[in-house]
């Protein structure tokens, strides 16, 4: 009995580091004082195609250039301490360094649970109507996949977010034969 919770502390022991590798990113102090560490998130923004509407399917669809795009952050008191709107490039990417942004409590109000992405204003009049690709009319979550972009004296730890999707505000209704 006492070798299986030997066993099972062992294992989440080996475990609890991977479980907060993603804090770590933000939290590690730098190797030198002058080293800046950011925030990013990232992601696409499309025009969903009219045949995949009310789906979360972006088969067919065409990347927004200049499109809106808001990232909310909440504290853990889930009051907004972070909100600014960005612009998708000329392919719909999405680059969004969060300066300014601080976490008062480093787990509760860590990027991952803190942040929400939402799409904002599309340029297009043809495709301008909000849609739910990735749950963005309430918020698409972040997700970490390990990715950084590192130099001398700088850090950035990038979140990714979406794909996001507005969609046309004119449909064909489709014709059954």
């Amino acid at each position: 009995m006492a070798s299986r919770h030997i066993m099972i502390l062992v294992t989440l022991l080996l475990l609890l580091p991977m479980a907060f590798s993603s804090i770590n990113a933000i939290e590690d102090a730098p190797a030198t004082a002058d080293k800046k560490i950011d925030v990013v998130v990232e992601g696409m923004v499309y025009c969903q195609s009219c045949e995949h509407f009310g789906t979360w399917s972006l088969t067919g669809a065409m990347p927004i250039p200049s499109a809106k795009i808001s990232v909310t952050c909440k504290n853990y008191k889930g009051q907004v301490n972070y909100y600014k709107v960005f612009e998708t490039d000329g392919n719909g990417y999405l680059y969004a360094t969060l300066e300014g942004f601080k976490m008062s409590h480093y787990l509760l109000d860590h990027p991952l649970h803190s942040c929400i992405v939402k799409p904002v204003w599309s340029p297009l009049e043809n495709c301008s109507l909000l849609s739910n690709v990735n749950y963005g009319l309430n918020g698409a979550p972040l997700r970490f996949e390990n990715k950084r972009l590192s130099g001398r004296n700088y850090e950035a730890v990038i979140y990714a977010a979406g794909p996001l999707a507005f969609r046309p505000s004119q449909c064909p209704h489709p014709t059954h034969y």
